[in-house]
């Protein structure tokens, strides 16, 4: 089976045409950037103002039960609501229950985090901030901001593991995506494209962790992540070594 999976993955006419791996996976992409960037633009500025002024804390908890929410039921009942109203060439009727969807999963990951990261940061960093004359919205952009980077990048992180997998529902209602090959070869009983879907899908999240993994250790400041500290002392040790040899 194993052989027959990779023979499936390596064959170029699957990769070629508008049903090929190509076409399908920048589908899956472009579901996925979508929604993490809408997710992105509604739950980074709502934590932040959550975390910083201490309000409204409740809609974390309201957030985190969307997770609970049956994710194929959902995208069956938007659909049925929203695609009527779509006629001709087009497959937004299908298209924008998908991004709901996925963008009410993305959102809780997201919301919460940057919510931990700005309230986990210590009381003196903004006394300190304010008693250098910085304003409330000062000291949340120059301070709390950069400080809760970590944790919001582990929710961004987070988000886009949990999109990537079930952005494969997207087939199911007719649309695109490497989730195609799953329901195609299921449907076919053709195991090997079934897997070969499945093995695309894990390929594409554990990839897409690495380059957000990446993204954070060049945009969160080393003294943050204790990055520099660590080089400091390793670089003490070295200065100090061939004193302690002679």
């Amino acid at each position: 089976m194993i052989s027959d999976v990779f023979t499936w993955l390596n064959d170029p006419a699957h990769w070629r045409g508008s049903t090929g791996i190509a076409e399908r996976l920048g589908d899956h992409v472009g579901f996925c950037v979508v929604a993490l960037l809408i997710a992105l633009a509604l739950a980074l500025p709502a934590g932040l103002y959550i975390g910083h002024t201490g309000k409204a804390t409740w809609v974390v908890s309201a957030t985190n039960t969307l997770r609970s929410l049956p994710t194929i039921g959902l995208l069956f009942l938007l659909t049925v609501l929203i695609a009527p109203h779509f006629h001709g060439r087009t497959d937004a009727g299908f298209l924008i229950p998908t991004e709901i969807v996925l963008i009410l999963l993305a959102v809780p990951p997201i919301l919460a985090n940057t919510v931990a990261g700005v309230q986990n940061i210590d009381s003196s960093v903004r006394d300190a901030a304010a008693g250098m004359g910085m304003t409330g919205i000062q000291v949340l952009g120059r301070v709390e901001l950069p400080c809760s980077l970590p944790l919001v990048f582990s929710g961004l992180r987070s988000a886009a593991l949990q999109v990537i997998a079930t952005a494969t529902v997207a087939s199911s209602v007719t649309l695109g995506g490497l989730g195609r090959f799953i329901y195609d070869g299921l449907a076919q009983q053709d195991y090997p494209q079934t897997i070969g879907g499945a093995v695309l899908v894990a390929l594409l999240a554990v990839s897409t962790d690495f380059l957000l993994a990446l993204g954070a250790r060049y945009t969160i400041s080393p003294g943050i992540t204790g990055r520099s500290t660590l080089k400091n002392r390793t670089t003490m040790q070295a200065q100090l070594t061939p004193i302690g040899e002679l």
